[in-house]
């Protein structure tokens, strides 16, 4: 999956292609490890998105949004400085190196003409972006890495930049046939014919390494050991015609997918899996990359950034479940105080035949049919009386108890369904502000504090998410619990029609029915949609309420999100994702 050097050869003659002579006219940072250059020319341009992040850095145009911070970071500042008005000149990359340099024309602070490069490395967690000047001087770069980090190479300010260290691999585009033969002779022990190239060659992914030895061998993990002279001989004359069709061959953006779901990507059809995988080509290398890592980094971000809220709240679900699972218990122990005020009666009936200090009573049961005598145990430190009282006072206290308990186990159940709803719209978030008005919700309810550190910048209130069913009506879903408060009470007239999957957690949806009353494949439309935006998003056949604003009230004192409602309809539907994205407008 890691972006190898074939890759990334395409792709930079596909970017130099689109972008050369192109002016950078904006510089964002929408991430910490992620640079987006907004460039112009006569060959229209695009968004230049490049990426250092560990697990997917990558060079790529892009036609995604992307969500910027109130502030820009010092990194971002800089490279605007540099590069703002600069013109792209060329890109390049060393030989089967995972590394693209992009040179501008740039005007410094005195108005002369100056060379700058931006070099981006793409070797996963060491990957960087690095600002030099003409001189090969570095400016600065993304991460900064000292001598303590790494004795062999420092990428600091001030210092020249230098290639990272080879592997001591060859250039498989320089091997001669001559080169393979004797490469394949001289291999006597056993080793499988995937791990033989990748060892031996620079630049190929373990993908790449695995269809080559497919084409050549037969088979991806063939021992070599085990070929005859002749045998190597003629994979050697294999071998060097499919190196040399893969060098100067057309390279074809390929998407491989597993279970109709993006896996894995290369620049040329694979055949290795025989039909256990299918693939798809993409128009250009960009649009894959787009495509792929989409909703991949979506959910990595997220993943990050809502990883300690997600264990506060998981912590506090398990919790308040423990304390209702105690409660419920107490509860049943209270089912059974009759016990104890028959038993304050019998004390009663016969104090005549107790005597100070007695530990056991024996009397008969009236309270049993069969009128069987009971044994009771006393108190021999307090007098029969107080005995007597203690009964009474215990089953009053169970009495008490079963109100109490009833009271705080409904409070916990609500408790314990807000938590869960929460947990569930963090499953969702789709940007930074998502995630910022959900921790405000919580820190509002009392379940996180404010750290003592300089608060940040408030970003503005989202908004609904609107989308437009097929028949021109507008369809409103909530983000979050607050949001689908302000929705519902605030927002939706009386007349609009409220949605929501029946005993599961959702968002809340609203059709605005200001045109009239929605058609049937509106509704429908908008049942997918309140499927989709809750737990139940990879289920089939799924119960959704559906009623009119004025029908849905929400109780005093109820958690955000939190509403009754009545004379609701109910239908069931699956949810599709494609509808989805084709209905969606913001």
């Amino acid at each position: 999956m890691p972006i190898d050097a074939v890759f990334l050869e395409s792709l930079c003659e596909e970017l130099q292609e689109k972008l050369l002579a192109c002016r950078v006219d904006k510089v964002q940072q929408p991430e910490r490890d992620t640079i987006l250059l907004s460039m112009r020319g006569a060959s229209g341009g695009g968004k230049l998105l490049l990426t250092a992040s560990p697990n997917h850095p990558r060079i790529q145009l892009t036609n995604l949004s992307f969500e910027n911070p109130a502030q820009p970071p010092m990194f971002c500042m800089l490279l605007r400085k540099h590069l703002t008005g600069g013109r792209l000149v060329s890109i390049t990359q060393p030989p089967m190196e995972r590394l693209a340099e992009l040179t501008f024309d740039c005007i410094d602070e005195m108005g002369t003409p100056c060379q700058k490069k931006l070099i981006l490395e793409l070797m996963g967690r060491n990957s960087n972006l690095i600002l030099t000047g003409a001189d090969g001087r570095i400016l600065d770069c993304l991460r900064r890495v000292d001598f303590e980090m790494s004795e062999q190479r420092q990428v600091l300010p001030g210092l020249y930049y230098h290639l990272p260290p080879t592997q001591g691999k060859r250039n498989p585009w320089e091997a001669s046939e001559d080169e393979l033969r004797a490469l394949l002779l001289s291999q006597k022990t056993q080793q499988a014919a995937d791990a033989f190239l990748l060892e031996r060659f620079g630049g190929l992914s373990p993908l790449l390494c695995r269809e080559l030895a497919f084409r050549v061998f037969g088979g991806v993990d063939s021992d070599l050991a085990a070929l005859s002279d002749e045998e190597k001989q003629q994979a050697a004359e294999r071998l060097f015609a499919e190196l040399q069709a893969l060098h100067t061959g057309e390279k074809m953006p390929t998407v491989l997918l597993r279970d109709g779901r993006p896996w894995d990507f290369t620049c040329m059809p694979i055949r290795q899996y025989e039909g256990l995988v299918s693939q798809e080509t993409a128009p250009s290398f960009s649009a894959l990359l787009d495509d792929f890592y989409a909703k991949r980094d979506l959910l990595e971000r997220t993943r990050q950034k809502t990883q300690t809220l997600r264990k506060t709240l998981t912590n506090l679900h398990s919790r308040t479940a423990r304390k209702l699972q105690n409660q419920k218990k107490e509860l049943e122990a209270t089912f059974d105080r009759e016990h104890l005020r028959r038993l304050g009666d019998i004390v009663t009936a016969n104090l005549h035949a107790i005597s100070r200090g007695q530990a056991r009573l024996t009397a008969v049961d009236f309270y049993d049919p069969e009128m069987k005598e009971i044994d009771i145990p006393l108190n021999p430190a307090v007098s029969p009386q107080q005995n007597a009282a203690k009964f009474y006072k215990d089953y009053q206290k169970a009495k008490t108890a079963e109100k109490v308990l009833t009271e705080q186990i409904a409070k916990g159940e609500a408790e314990l369904s807000y938590l869960a709803s929460v947990l569930d719209e963090l499953s969702r978030v789709e940007s930074e502000r998502d995630i910022q008005e959900i921790r405000q919700e919580l820190t509002d309810g009392g379940y996180i504090r404010e750290t003592g550190q300089k608060k940040k910048m408030k970003l503005p209130a989202s908004k609904p998410m609107v989308f437009r069913s097929s028949d021109g009506f507008e369809i409103l879903v909530g983000r979050n619990n607050r949001q689908n408060d302000l929705l519902t009470c605030k927002m939706a007239q009386k007349q609009d029609i409220w949605l929501h999957t029946q005993k599961i957690h959702g968002s809340h949806v609203i059709i605005a029915c200001a045109p009239g009353t929605p058609p049937d494949r509106t509704v429908t439309e908008a049942m997918q949609l309140a499927v989709y935006f809750s737990q139940a998003r990879e289920g089939q056949n799924v119960p959704v309420d559906y009623t009119r604003v004025k029908n849905v009230k929400k109780p005093a004192g109820a958690k955000p999100g939190m509403v009754i409602y009545d004379h609701y309809t109910t239908a069931v539907v699956t949810p599709d994702t494609k509808l989805v994205e084709t209905l969606r407008e913001g």
